[in-house]
């Protein structure tokens, strides 16, 4: 599958459909489109060309992006296509198209009823005049003879799921031209001297912005009261993939890009702790998948915990927080370290006299100077949801543009078969834990580490005696770089770890099933499979997202 993602911007900056406003830069109001004619060419120059490929494209919309299926093996060079549509198709009576059908008029809007024909592209907006007013433009170029053809050098590979992301510069569409000298309106007429111009503009207008090898999820807006941002807030794009369950971000606290920068600005700030020595970042590094290298993270006055940091990301997709699971929602998690004496030890209510020179960050985030705990933790908790991990060699395999070695190959086939000798299946029974592709159940589990538990886990929070020693299923994404392991950090390795399973489980009276079902000596893995299923889980390190900041890209498209 190919998806052909087109954002609008003006110069290098994004564009959005805005109210009127009286400044130097023109307010686009509508920018609509069509395409069709999309053709991809090959290595060899040919090219591979789609008859019945057309699209709607529309910036107030929000509708940027259309797909294409049954995308071929193989090397590509170039993509084409064309602004408008074909003349047979510009000809056709639009009431005989399926409803749902990008050229249908009550889908685009672009057919031109009283003329007839397709409006090619439809650019309105308004524009200041020298008098200080606003006047308005209406640029429509239309009927199939005025067509746009377009051709981008790009290269990429076929075979899997491809998105090729564009950049639309309207301001380039409208370089060169003067409303008050050169007029404000077209409508395609025969000799009108801008349709020329505009044309040739719109042919330079598309760049190449990036190539990505998945396709994502549309993330459904939140709703939410629109007095609780800023007017000028914008929203977050995130891009997950569709690999991924759909994602289901907070109603009330959606994304915007003023939001995500003060939870990164407050997630690195040590006076967040008592004594201004120690930030979320100093327990959480970025190089470790947001997790801490060290067995017990050290307070902020020198406490030792009780247990591993975990790491942060794909939290989206979490239901509960902590090994055992006591925080409800992510909001409630990130205040509670900076109040857990054991950890940054310090009150909400210094936190908020301490960080007072933010307030100009949480006005352009929520939209006034007031900081509150409440508006800490959702600026904390829009930051972390943009920690998406969906990039590993494991994925990009699975997309078919990467591979796996035979080692690997075989640690995966461990992986995800049972361990049954009575019905000829020999493997290491990973998948009931750390199936899907989240590889985790998010479920709370007692995985056989001791006999009688020192650290109740669940039951501490439940009080139930069948929780003891249950704790969270981590995800097993960048596990080879999150050591040490389980909740209390005490294998330092990943081969100790598929030890254990293979031969160390204790069996008290809350293992797992899925473990108490195997022999009392355990799955005895060969030394062969070990090394293999330590092969396969390090084919989960996402290297982009683990990189360093100057070079790390959270989830948001390019």
């Amino acid at each position: 599958m190919l998806e052909l993602e087109i954002q609008p911007q003006w110069n290098d900056q994004g564009l959005k459909a805005a109210p009127a406003q009286k400044q130097t830069t023109p307010t686009v109001q509508r920018l609509d489109f069509l395409l069709s004619r999309l053709a991809l060419q090959r290595a060899d120059g040919s090219w591979l060309e789609s008859a019945d490929w057309f699209a709607f494209y529309s910036l107030d919309k929000g509708r940027l992006k259309a797909k294409t299926e049954g995308l071929p093996a193989g090397q590509f060079k170039a993509i084409r296509f064309e602004v408008g549509v074909p003349e047979a198709q510009d000809l056709a009576d639009p009431h005989l198209l399926p409803a749902d059908h990008p050229l249908n008029p009550d889908v685009c809007g672009l057919h031109w009823g009283w003329q007839g024909g397709y409006i090619c592209m439809a650019l309105e907006g308004r524009w200041l005049r020298e008098d200080g007013e606003l006047g308005g433009f209406s640029y429509h170029l239309a009927k199939a003879a005025n067509s746009v053809k377009v051709e981008i050098p790009v290269e990429f590979q076929g075979g899997g799921p491809v998105t090729l992301q564009l950049t639309l510069d309207v301001a380039q569409i409208l370089k060169g031209i003067d409303f008050s000298k050169d007029g404000s309106s077209t409508h395609s007429r025969e000799g009108d001297p801008l349709l020329p111009r505009l044309r040739s503009n719109l042919a330079r207008a598309f760049h190449l912005q990036s190539v990505r090898y998945d396709l994502y999820q549309t993330v459904t807006k939140s709703r939410t009261d629109k007095a609780s941002l800023a007017p000028t807030s914008e929203g977050y794009p995130l891009a997950v993939t569709r690999r991924f369950p759909q994602v289901k971000l907070p109603a009330d606290n959606p994304l915007t890009l003023q939001g995500v920068a003060l939870g990164e600005k407050l997630f690195h700030d040590r006076r967040l702790s008592i004594n201004s020595s120690q930030s979320c970042a100093s327990c959480h590094s970025r190089g470790a998948a947001f997790s801490d290298p060290r067995q017990f993270s050290t307070g902020a006055e020198g406490q030792i915990g009780t247990r591993h940091a975990m790491p942060l990301f794909n939290l989206a997709w979490e239901q509960s927080f902590f090994w055992d699971g006591r925080a409800k929602s992510l909001r409630e998690q990130v205040l509670a370290p900076i109040q857990d004496p054991h950890e940054m030890n310090e009150t909400l209510e210094r936190v908020v006299l301490k960080i007072a020179d933010a307030k100009e960050d949480f006005a352009a985030a929520f939209g006034s100077t007031e900081i509150t705990p409440e508006r800490i933790a959702k600026a904390l908790e829009q930051y972390l949801l943009t920690l998406v991990s969906q990039e590993s060699r494991f994925d990009r395999t699975v997309r078919k543009v990467a591979q796996m070695t035979e080692e690997e190959k075989r640690g995966l086939q461990l992986f995800v078969t049972e361990f049954d000798p009575a019905r000829g299946l020999r493997g290491a029974d990973c998948f009931h834990c750390h199936g899907g592709t989240l590889f985790t159940d998010h479920q709370f589990k007692n995985n056989g580490l001791d006999l009688v538990p020192t650290d109740l886990g669940r039951m501490k929070v439940t009080g139930n005696p069948a929780d003891r020693g249950k704790f969270k299923t981590p995800s097993l994404r960048n596990i080879a770089v999150t050591a040490p392991y389980m909740h209390d950090g005490r294998f330092a390795t990943l081969e100790e770890v598929v030890e254990h399973y293979s031969s160390g489980v204790k069996r008290s009276e809350t293992l797992d099933p899925n473990l108490a079902k195997h022999p009392d000596t355990g799955l005895q893995l060969t030394a062969e499979e070990k090394r293999a299923l330590v092969a396969f889980l390090k084919t989960l390190t996402d290297e982009e997202f683990i990189a360093e900041p100057a070079k790390a890209k959270i989830a948001r498209r390019p």
